[in-house]
């Protein structure tokens, strides 16, 4: 794919301090690279020290390369690659998951039953990411998610403290 297909100036205001970093690395397309992947996002992400939604950023990323990995055209040959693309705004993080598309199975979210071993993917990502969603064309296929950290409310003191 040739860059991204999102674009991130939404996000973005016209002058601003904050912090904004990507980017972007392509990995095979196997099992393999899921670990690769989760510890170059985790490095990354990390430099700032610990973040709120690190371990969210992780799974979901996890889940996506999963995805990709499992069910598009990238694995069908012995080259294929999926790209991730990492963006970092402030307290905003978002990820993109690029592969070869597929022409017999589009991203959908599913209610896995308990006893499944698989398909709570794109479940998690629905449950945990603040925004998400996939694009499709004749070039290939991108799924992506956004996780923006939130202040915590105060823990109000228990009545028998």
């Amino acid at each position: 794919m040739k860059g991204p297909l999102n674009s991130y100036d939404s996000l973005r205001p016209a002058f601003t301090t904050t912090q904004h970093a990507t980017w972007s690395r392509s990995f095979p397309a196997t099992p393999m690279s899921v670990p690769e992947a989760r510890g170059w996002a985790r490095s990354l992400l990390s430099l700032g020290g610990p973040s709120p939604i690190l371990d969210d950023t992780l799974l979901l990323l996890s889940e996506v390369i999963t995805n990709a990995i499992t069910h598009s055209d990238s694995s069908h040959s012995g080259s294929g690659q999926v790209t991730v693309q990492i963006a970092r705004l402030g307290t905003t993080v978002q990820v993109e998951v690029a592969d070869a598309g597929s022409s017999t199975t589009m991203p959908a979210v599913r209610t896995p039953a308990l006893a499944d071993d698989g398909g709570r993917g794109l479940w998690l990502v629905d449950t945990l990411a603040d925004k998400w969603g996939f694009q499709h064309d004749e070039t290939g296929g991108l799924v992506w998610f956004r996780l923006t950290e939130h202040a915590c409310p105060p823990v109000a003191a228990a009545p028998w403290a």
